[in-house]
């Protein structure tokens, strides 16, 4: 069983890369977004034209990109299915403030995102699990990164996202937990998914997998206590 979990507006209940335009950029960022809504520029074109209109200092860059919070029920979901599946958390937003908000897990997790650096008086960003052959043009190809962690065991694939970048796998994944724009986008294609808001939600249909022996999931399924 392989989980493949988004970050922005799933992990973290907010999306961190819009509130770090919204709080950093020109307002030339909402034009840019319209244009890739609208399909005139795919999402790598889109996320390198606006965190190039990211201004600010250094200090208070770090300041915001390590406030990112996550959803506190995450911890316990991620303990809880550790023992059976494999998780990723998988982004085509940004690595840095990924990386920060998921060091209090008790257990490390793989992290796919794209790359993100300080320059003067603003932020790099660039691109290392792009794929030539992704049909969206995503900074990050999802199906690529699953098929890769998969690495041909053939596990069920779970995904757990929020938004448009999360439907390509949405269309292949064995299950779908879906909130936000991509539950409305589920709904229009008729994706069979599951709705959520929380980890806790996540976390409450999966134990009940159990009493189905869903995937080798052990009945007495306990989440280990976290390392001191």
């Amino acid at each position: 069983m392989l989980f493949i979990i988004d970050f922005d507006g799933t992990v973290a209940p907010t999306d961190t890369v819009d509130a770090l335009l919204e709080r950093f950029a020109d307002p030339e960022w909402r034009r840019i977004e319209e244009q890739w809504v609208s399909g005139q520029i795919n999402s790598q074109q889109r996320m390198a034209a606006q965190i190039a209109l990211v201004k600010g200092d250094r200090a208070a860059l770090m300041e915001f990109l390590h406030s990112v919070a996550i959803d506190p029920s995450f911890v316990d979901f991620v303990c809880y299915v550790r023992p059976f599946a494999d998780l990723a958390v998988v982004s085509d937003g940004l690595d840095y403030p990924i990386r920060h908000a998921l060091r209090q897990l008790p257990f490390p997790i793989a992290i796919y995102a794209n790359g993100l650096g300080f320059r003067r008086g603003g932020l790099d960003i660039w691109f290392p699990h792009g794929d030539a052959a992704c049909l969206v043009g995503s900074g990050l190809c999802k199906c690529a990164i699953a098929r890769s962690v998969d690495a041909g065991r053939g596990l069920s694939t779970i995904l757990i996202g929020d938004g448009r970048s999360d439907l390509c796998i949405a269309r292949s994944a064995d299950y779908v937990f879906a909130k936000g724009a991509l539950r409305s986008i589920c709904e229009a294609e008729n994706i069979i998914h599951e709705p959520f808001e929380t980890f806790a939600d996540v976390l409450s249909v999966v134990r009940g997998w159990n009493a189905l022996d869903y995937e080798g999931i052990p009945r007495e399924s306990e989440c280990p206590l976290a390392p001191d």
